[in-house]
């Protein structure tokens, strides 16, 4: 379909779906905001949308506004909130690189505006909140695509930091061709900078600006797009017509914050009300107030040619005097801009030090932990002691550490012939569950951990079961070990993802150990273990302060041996995990595990 034909009549796309029953489409936002705005009931008679799983909104800012407008007119269409897939991509990475799992509404986050403006945290706002900022989930990485959150350092941040989005998968580009100095501007020890900030929460990722076009401002982060969207619902502004764009002011060395509406309207007294109500809402919106508002004729401010507003371009006409006289701020104001700007670069100093001493300071304790962990279990004498003792330490470790930890079900655990289930996040899932599991429970790992010079020895003393790559029932001999361990009356603790990697989501279960139970005749206890990934994630070595939490569940028992009733067990298992972890489900986008 030509461009054309969209733009001059939006309802030639939604015919064509209706006409060809199609199943998948896509368009930028804009796009969805014109059939909103340019279709009327006359010309919409007999569409049919049902036949729709998915269309994708992406290559612009996805706005909540025009996401809930555009479902609710057309639902009476047969459109189904679930078809609507807002998704994250760039042409580095050969488009695609975030999709929300199929068949999901839209996820809007509402975060609380004074927190993410000054502080980067994405923190949920409360229910009541007028101010609060909303941001729609672009879902997860690709199947073998990696995305991450990191600072101006370049390291990475935990889930509701707001930063710098990187990512890295086989679809990422090399470089730009022939451009060597470009190049090495967008790869990063091997990860690829997007240009845009973003936070993750619950494996999604929420996408908050452009770098380039985001507006600093006495420490407070203004995103243009939100308030151009407010400023374009005044009646009067031509809607979709309006730029915001930061201009630096050389005499104080800020970010002014410029908006230019076009208007059709040349009234003085209207055009002065019009400005009025402009600042209202901009300061409604963002908590501050525009320093310059420029009321431009129809047509003036520059856009590509799919209509997408071009704030470069207009910044660059304003500049040179073309869009209307330049606002004047006040002297006091720009004082206060000026000493308010240094606030926000020493939070920003002590954060990184801050960082940075956590991490020294977690690496310490967690060392000298292990040392004396490792010295009290080489020569305490007898089972019973060493647990007691290292249980003694990781508590300790927890406490040294400040991590809050809140742990539910915990009456759940049986005192014996029982197997507990546990996601795998990180290597700190094991202090944690260290803490708090009783008695002396088996740690079923890997052999490769077996052969390590202090490792080994360590694990063996606390009668660790070394099995062969997690596959417990494919030997003979590892089933036969826990079940001797089982009827020894101590608890089996298995991570059936087998490992974990720096991605959050569960993966799939494998079999091994529910086929181990269900022959040796013991209940499965679920348990979901939320934070450890965020403290630290797997493939790095740079922990962060994090809140943990452990769920146990009721006890499981199989209803037979046969493979229907192993499969039915894991399931059950895995679905109290899934909803306790705190973390979206990646099984669907790998090999499942048999």
């Amino acid at each position: 379909m030509s461009p054309v034909s969209f733009l001059t009549r939006p309802a030639n796309w939604l015919w064509a779906l209706h006409r060809y029953r199609a199943t998948l489409s896509a368009s930028p936002n804009f796009g969805f905001e014109l059939c909103v705005n340019k279709t009327d009931a006359a010309s919409l008679q007999g569409l049919d949308l049902s036949a729709l799983r998915m269309v994708a909104n992406g290559a612009e800012p996805v706005s909540v506004y025009t996401l809930r407008r555009f479902i609710e007119k057309f639902s009476r269409y047969g459109f189904r909130p679930e078809a609507m897939t807002p998704v994250y991509g760039l042409a580095e990475n050969a488009v695609g690189l975030a999709f929300p799992p199929p068949g999901r509404p839209p996820v809007i986050d509402r975060v609380d505006r004074d927190a993410l403006t000054r502080e980067g945290l994405a923190k949920p706002a409360r229910a009541n909140d007028p101010k609060a900022m909303e941001f729609v989930a672009s879902g997860q990485p690709l199947p073998r695509h990696e995305i991450r959150i990191v600072d101006a350092n370049g390291r990475e941040l935990a889930e509701r930091r707001e930063g710098r989005l990187e990512f890295r998968g086989p679809s990422a580009t090399a470089g730009y061709f022939r451009n060597e100095a470009k190049t090495r501007e967008l790869v990063r020890n091997g990860w690829l900078d997007s240009g845009d900030r973003a936070y993750m929460a619950n494996g999604d990722i929420f996408i908050t600006g452009r770098i380039k076009d985001i507006i600093i401002r006495a420490g407070r982060h203004l995103y243009p797009q939100e308030i151009e969207e407010a400023v374009g619902l005044i009646p009067g502004i031509r809607k979709g017509c309006v730029a915001v764009f930061g201009a630096l002011d050389p005499r104080s060395a800020t970010e002014r914050v410029v908006v230019v509406a076009e208007t059709a309207e040349t009234d003085p007294e209207a055009r002065e009300k019009l400005v009025a109500r402009a600042q209202q809402i901009i300061s409604e919106v963002s908590g501050a107030l525009a320093d310059d508002i420029v009321l431009a004729p129809p047509r003036s401010a520059p856009k590509t040619s799919s209509g997408k507003i071009r704030r470069g371009a207009a910044k660059a006409l304003y500049e040179q005097g073309n869009l209307g006289a330049r606002g004047h701020a006040v002297w006091r104001q720009l004082a206060r801009l000026a000493f308010a700007g240094l606030g926000p670069q020493w939070r920003r100093v002590l954060a990184s030090v801050r960082s940075v001493a956590y991490a020294v300071w977690w690496w310490s304790v967690v060392g000298l932990g292990y040392a004396a962990a490792w010295l009290g279990v080489m020569t305490l004498p007898g089972l019973q002691r060493r647990w007691a003792f290292i249980r003694k330490i990781a508590g300790s470790t927890l406490a040294a550490l400040r991590v809050p930890v809140e742990a539910r079900g915990l009456e759940h655990i049986p005192q014996r012939n029982a197997a507990l289930v546990f996601n795998h996040a990180s290597y700190a899932d094991v202090i944690m569950l260290t803490a708090f599991l009783p008695g002396e429970p088996v740690y079923v790992a890997k052999k490769e951990l077996a052969g390590q010079i202090f490792a080994g020895p360590f694990l063996r003393r606390l009668g660790v079961q070394f099995v062969e790559r997690f596959d417990v029932a494919a030997s003979v001999a590892d089933v036969d070990a826990l079940r001797a361990a089982a009827q020894e009356g101590r608890n089996l603790v298995f991570f059936p993802e087998g490992t974990f990697t720096r991605r959050a989501g569960l993966t799939g279960f494998y079999l091994g150990a529910f086929k181990t139970a269900a022959d040796a005749g013991l209940e499965i206890v679920p348990g979901a273990l939320r934070g450890t990934r965020s403290m630290l994630r797997g493939g790095q070595w740079f922990p962060r302060w994090a809140a943990l939490g452990l769920e146990i569940g009721a006890p499981l028992r199989s209803c037979g041996c046969d493979f229907a009733s192993v499969v039915k067990l894991r399931d059950e298992a895995r679905a109290f995990v899934l909803e306790h972890c705190g973390e979206p489900d990646i099984d669907q986008l790998v090999k499942p595990k048999v």
